[in-house]
């Protein structure tokens, strides 16, 4: 059994993804993992670049110590972080076994949308269009400014932004900037669809353009984008002390549905 199938068997049992967008996308890609331990089959630590660790136990092989043996052998590796995606119980349970403490917290937040369609406020100055592939440098430097202290965000660049491009669910219909007077890309909203639910991927501003109002345009412009799509279900991942884009995004309706917890041990 492949990762990828020992990760889809998890999913359909927990209802999450063991394995986040980066690493599942590596693994289509046949990129070398810094770390890659497996266990008969079953059960598999994984992690690329300077990533935190990840592990998943077939469900049918949970309970047996399978899942704290390999996260020994992490640790005896000198991996001192692991992702818990969902943050389930058992997971908890495995990770505090082992030493780790809660370190970061990133927050899935769900919208169900109405029948009227979220409408965007006009700000002066500013033009809100679809994306043209001779924006892509500017979007990726405005991200680069946006997500500047954040360690996957804000680490995208062209080769990164092409790559998820390539992905299946990409539609350029779905990518949005804001452009200023001086024709200057200052914001983006990335939209995601798979299956019947819609994705606040990316909303990024650059952080000369804060104080307007601008994220919370380029923000329901997608939504309304997703809407016109017949969506009504909207998911986004945001920082769990991002108290700034929370507020936002509470304003505009989003709850908690879930999260997604990194471990890590002194």
């Amino acid at each position: 059994m492949s990762l990828s199938d020992l990760a889809r068997a998890a999913t359909d049992v927990d209802g999450v993804e063991p394995l986040n967008e980066a690493t599942r996308i590596a693994l289509r890609e046949g990129d070398e993992p810094r770390v890659l331990l497996e266990r008969d089959e079953v059960a598999a630590a994984v992690a690329f670049s300077d990533a935190p660790a990840e592990l998943v136990v077939h469900p049918d092989h949970r309970r047996q110590g399978i899942g704290r043996a390999l996260l020994d052998q992490l640790v005896d590796r000198g991996e001192r972080r692991l992702w818990a995606h969902g943050d389930l119980p058992a997971a908890q349970a495995l990770a505090a076994s082992a030493g780790f403490t809660p370190e970061r917290t990133l927050l899935v937040l769900r919208l169900v949308l109405g029948e009227q369609a979220p409408q965007e406020r006009a700000i002066e100055g500013v033009t809100l269009r679809g994306f043209r592939p001779d924006d892509t440098d500017a979007v990726v430097a405005v991200n680069g400014r946006a997500f500047a202290h954040h360690p996957e965000q804000g680490a995208m660049d062209r080769a990164d932004f092409e790559r998820r491009a390539a992905e299946p669910w990409f539609d350029p219909a779905g990518l949005f900037v804001a452009e200023d007077e001086r024709g200057e890309v200052v914001g983006f909203h990335w939209t995601k669809v798979e299956g019947d639910t819609g994705e606040v991927y990316v909303v990024g501003v650059d952080p000369a353009a804060h104080g307007r109002g601008l994220g919370t345009a380029l923000t329901a412009r997608g939504l309304r984008h997703l809407h016109e799509r017949g969506l009504r279900t909207v998911d986004l991942y945001v920082e769990g002390d991002n108290d700034a884009a929370l507020t936002v995004y509470r304003r505009l309706g989003f709850v908690e549905h879930a999260r997604d917890t990194l471990y890590a041990r002194a």
